[in-house]
């Protein structure tokens, strides 16, 4: 008889505006064991992302939403505990998207394996997984920085962005980040080599960053929107690149944001400086090109050239305040749930 027992966190409630930690509930039901061609998948590590907000919501995207009492979504990284899959064995590591629980099924369908020995293994959320992966992809291709040029980072200490602006400067950039706070700011600078970093809690931001970019603007990587790209839009360069892989500020809104209509005012900085501004859904557009990113990624931790920084917390229960720090600029690095400790 299986008395092995499956914390798992499901969505209570559609949130409105702002989600709160009741929209989550945490459930113990039994884990379901592995038929033939299955494993059965303990995580270890949990990421916690920002798009998470938008599958909380039925409103139409680019994904299905999480439905009323299902299990949240989320990448995991997990161990093996019972194989009945040719491929796997039991204790082996793997990258999974099993979700906000202790424990989940799979036919082996788009797991990925990861050599503990070689690297931390919830590294595969963050630098060498998906966030690693938006900042080469959306910088590189999209963005197409060249050196000399001035790159400008929102949510610069962020997982995205952090990474992205450490790619800048490999590339010869000159570097300015947006940050929350003097403290992320001067993390910025010191540890990631940023040649500058602006905060955006400053009553004067918008002439700070005028005064950081005074040739403009070449390259924007935009995760933020609001009040950050307002002050951002007057001082794009003719021929300026804007890769947008999210808009964290407006997840929780429930209108559009108060004051003048600025859409004409952004079709026409597009049109008449020839600006390429280009969303990307990273798995959907570059899965392809996965493997490339990860060589060099890897390369440039081994070399340090690459710094990365997890904001770590333990515990499945504590998941849901923990995300709520994605939208009040309390989390610094990228975001992870310890969940159980390995086998």
């Amino acid at each position: 008889m299986n008395t092995l027992m499956n914390r798992r966190l499901v969505l209570a409630s559609r949130p409105e505006g702002m989600s709160i930690a009741s929209d989550f509930r945490l459930e113990t039901v039994a884990t379901p064991m592995p038929t033939d061609g299955e494993v059965l998948l303990r995580s270890v590590y949990l990421s916690l992302d920002p798009y998470m907000r938008g599958r909380m919501s039925d409103k139409a995207s680019y994904a299905d939403p999480v439905a009323i009492n299902d299990v949240m979504v989320g990448a995991t990284v997990c161990q093996v505990v019972e194989s009945k899959h040719a491929d796997f064995v039991k204790g082996e590591w793997v990258l999974a998207y099993t979700g906000w629980q202790d424990y989940g099924i799979s036919n082996g369908e788009g797991l990925i394996k990861i050599d503990a020995n070689v690297m931390q293994p919830s590294y595969a959320l963050g630098i060498l997984g998906m966030t690693g992966f938006t900042a080469y992809m959306g910088l590189l291709d999209i963005g197409q920085p060249k050196a000399g040029e001035t790159l400008v980072v929102a949510a610069a200490t962020g997982a995205v962005g952090a990474t992205v602006g450490q790619i800048g400067k490999i590339k010869g950039c000159r570097v300015v980040g947006i940050a929350g706070g003097a403290e992320k700011c001067a993390y910025a600078k010191q540890t990631l080599g940023f040649d500058e970093c602006i905060d955006h809690l400053a009553d004067d931001f918008a002439e700070q960053l005028a005064q950081a970019c005074d040739n403009g603007i070449d390259v924007y990587f935009e995760n933020v929107g609001g009040k950050v790209f307002d002050a951002v839009l007057p001082l794009l360069n003719t021929g300026a690149r804007i890769p947008v892989c999210g808009l964290i500020s407006q997840y929780n809104a429930t209108a559009l944001p108060d004051g003048p209509d600025r859409m004409s005012m952004l079709v026409a900085t597009l049109l008449i400086k020839r600006i390429k501004m280009q969303g990307f859904i990273i798995f959907d557009d570059y899965a392809p090109r996965y493997n490339e990113f990860a060589q060099q990624m890897a390369t440039w931790l081994a070399s340090g050239e690459i710094k990365y920084r997890e904001d770590k917390v333990t515990g499945l229960e504590n998941a849901p305040e923990a995300f709520l720090t994605l939208f009040n600029g309390k989390n610094f690095g990228k975001l992870v749930v310890q969940v159980n400790q390995p086998l």
